[in-house]
């Protein structure tokens, strides 16, 4: 029996942060249902396509039954009930307002089942004067601080979506966790608002101490773990390969600039940080990433090949770890590896992790 076995979800949400933290669910024990509008979800038709379907929609909700529905259909509305009654969850992820217009919102249906833990998802939260306005992960930690912390001269788009993950479906497993454990000690259910945008100031927790405490808050490209220092930083091999280099404590950057051959007076980067990251990377670029490999395994100095995602998924430690262990098949019969979620194999569900995505109503 998994931690959340007995419990039933009512997943409304759509595309990322709400389906993922379904599924986290669901990998627990949880049954999850997923209540799609008619034609299904916009995620349904995301490429790649993986024999017809969507192979993003089915890592992101596999182990869950779906349930058509028109939510503007009263008729459909009706058809419901007996489930928001039976509910433990409700994971919604919509404007601030919409649940609320159809007749789903918070004391609607607290009020059919006063134990029901009620997950709201959103960019800017249910309250405040940015409540409705839109966006997309750029949006939220463009908004908050987060983005800003980069380099001025060479901004990137980060590689991965922080505020839908972390600011979204990571927040929301913790709180309905934390509000399942509210409701063993009460007996009643909760609301839960999660802003996606309110996490990514957490993310800024070092720009914030510094800019608190000393008065002055970093510049674009100055805060030390977001470009600021030659401790920490992406250097270009010879092969066009990434070094990643995180050699923060003086231990590790005095084993690091000694491996690559650094000038011992550059070494001291508190003189000129600008002209020890130039000398870094010209020494760096001299040699290949294949060349580099052993010299920094040998030196144990925080410094990392960066590598293709197609590499790492096969690299014999992640594998080793079973990461990629369970599969996922289609309706097809084919299989591909199911998406790593953060729940502590113990706790996982084999049934619900191997079980495909919902294609028509079950």
């Amino acid at each position: 029996m998994q931690p959340l076995t007995g419990l039933t979800v009512l997943d409304f949400s759509t595309l990322l942060p709400g389906p993922l933290a379904a599924l986290m669910l669901a990998e627990a024990g949880a049954e999850v249902i997923k209540i799609e509008r008619p034609g299904g979800e916009d995620m349904r038709g995301f490429p790649p396509l993986w024999d017809g379907e969507s192979a993003a929609y089915a890592l992101l909700n596999r182990g869950k039954t779906r349930l058509t529905l028109d939510l503007k259909s009263e008729a459909d509305r009706a058809r419901l009930a007996p489930l928001l009654q039976r509910a433990d969850i409700l994971i919604e992820q919509f404007r601030p307002g919409v649940m609320d217009r159809l007749g789903l919102g918070f004391d609607a249906v607290h009020a059919l089942n006063p134990k029901l833990i009620y997950c709201s998802i959103s960019g800017y939260g249910a309250t405040g004067p940015r409540a409705q306005e839109a966006g997309h992960d750029i949006n939220y930690i463009g908004a908050t601080g987060v983005l800003a912390l980069q380099s001025a001269e060479h901004p990137t788009v980060p590689p991965m979506l922080a505020a839908d993950i972390a600011g979204g479906s990571f927040p929301a497993v913790i709180n309905i966790l934390l509000a399942l454990r509210a409701r063993d000690q009460s007996g009643r259910g909760s609301r839960i608002d999660i802003a996606m945008t309110d996490a990514m100031f957490t993310f800024g927790w070092y720009a914030m101490a510094l800019g608190l405490a000393a008065g002055r808050f970093p510049a674009p490209g100055e805060l030390m773990l977001a470009g600021g220092s030659p401790r920490y930083q992406i250097y270009p091999a010879k092969d066009g390969r990434l070094i990643a280099c995180g050699a923060l404590e003086q231990k590790f950057w005095d084993a690091f600039t000694r491996a690559i051959g650094l000038d011992p007076a550059l070494a001291d980067d508190r003189r000129d940080p600008a002209a020890t990251r130039a000398a870094v990377a010209r020494l760096i670029a001299a040699k290949s990433s294949e060349e580099w490999r052993p010299v920094f395994a040998e030196a144990d100095c925080c410094a990392t090949i960066v590598t293709p995602l197609e590499e790492a998924m096969r690299d014999p430690h992640f594998v080793g770890r079973g990461l990629f262990a369970h599969r996922l098949a289609n309706a097809a019969g084919n299989e591909i590896a199911a998406l790593p979620v953060p729940i502590a194999e113990q706790f996982r569900d084999p049934a619900k992790v191997a079980k495909r995505a919902p294609g028509q109503d079950d």
